[in-house]
């Protein structure tokens, strides 16, 4: 019986959502969560330890909780480790790639998790391990773990694995040699991906290129004290009646709201409505994720010569790429017509 190591964060583990993200590292025997659904699909294997730890652990002390639960791993033996699903879930997605491609180097097993197109991780970690293309939410829990299963069940029986695209993960651009069934050179292949594509019929290229989306490195501010600078949030602060409704996570809106008759946010006044975070500290003080405070200082001090009278914001949780970058356009158009100098994105 083969042996399966498994990863899995605070809220999988049923410890509680954001206000245990500061959970510390630990290991259980057995399965847990979303382990069981792991153990069923699984031939020949078992989860026989379940490592378990918090989001905000792993993404604010990421080496000390890395080397921990190495070191929970030292005295255990295992044949594959698995992490997840994380859907798309952003710091669990960069959790569970930290956590595979660290045991990877320390143990030289294979490490396999699941994510969403969306998910950061992805893009951090592909090329490291295969992530398999998961849903955006744990409504797919059990395709996503059954998918992650059936190729562990081919590498742990020793059987042959076929490319990313037929096993479901995301490609990592690695190229192996193939010898065709019926065996056809490349001018010829070529010649007939020409003709086709003259022709206006569809083909598949057997060297794909991902393409990139490249933004210019805007040119630097000559005189900050001169400059008209914005501020812009993903972190959800909003007027405490949230006026336009922008949702706390997987947003498809924003809002503007006017901050020049005021020198710093106030409780009771603003709030944060993202759900990705402890808001807290946030409800007590929203200065601490839109710092007007400080700006407003700045302008008296000469620093910078004006703050744009309006931010805006959103949440950035969940939030896909495409809704991010349609709502980045839009903010966009404000600030070029109020002739903004530069823009502060604030970080959460």
């Amino acid at each position: 019986m083969k042996k399966v190591i498994h990863y899995i964060n605070q809220f999988f583990a049923g410890i509680g959502g954001e206000d245990k993200a500061d959970h510390q590292p630990e290991i259980r025997e057995g399965s847990v969560g979303p382990g069981m659904a792991l153990n069923e699909a699984l031939k020949d294997a078992k989860v026989t330890h379940t490592v378990v730890c918090g989001d905000n652990t792993m993404g604010t002390d990421t080496e000390k909780a890395t080397a921990t639960i190495l070191e929970f791993l030292k005295d255990k033996e295992f044949d594959i480790f698995i992490a997840g699903p994380a859907f798309q879930a952003g710091r669990y997605g960069v959790a569970c790639g930290t956590i595979c491609k660290a045991v990877k180097e320390e143990f030289g097993v294979p490490v396999l998790t699941s994510m969403h197109e969306e998910n950061p991780g992805v893009e951090m970690f592909k090329s490291e391990m295969p992530i398999f293309i998961g849903g955006p939410s744990a409504t797919s829990m059990r395709k996503n773990v059954a998918d992650i299963a059936a190729y562990a069940n081919k590498l742990l029986a020793g059987e042959d694995t076929g490319p990313a695209d037929e096993e479901g993960y995301f490609p990592r651009g690695i190229r192996h040699q193939v010898w065709l069934k019926e065996p056809v050179t490349a001018a010829d292949r070529g010649v007939d991906m020409l003709i086709k594509k003259l022709k206006g019929e569809p083909f598949e290229t057997e060297l794909p290129i991902s393409a990139r989306d490249m933004i210019p490195i805007a040119p630097p501010i000559k005189d900050l004290s001169k400059a008209k600078i914005a501020l812009v949030t993903s972190g959800g602060i909003v007027p405490v009646d949230n006026p336009d409704r922008i949702q706390s996570a997987s947003a498809t809106r924003w809002g503007r709201y006017r901050i020049d008759h005021m020198d710093r946010l106030k409780s009771g006044e603003f709030k944060t409505i993202h759900a990705g975070f402890d808001p807290a500290a946030a409800d007590a003080d929203p200065n601490v994720i839109l710092p007007l405070d400080v700006m407003q200082e700045f302008v008296k001090e000469g620093k910078i010569g004006s703050l744009h009278p309006y931010f805006y914001s959103t949440v950035g949780t969940g939030t896909t790429q495409r809704e991010a970058a349609r709502m980045g356009r839009e903010i966009y158009e404000h600030l070029k017509e109020d002739q903004v100098d530069g823009v502060l994105l604030v970080s959460t």
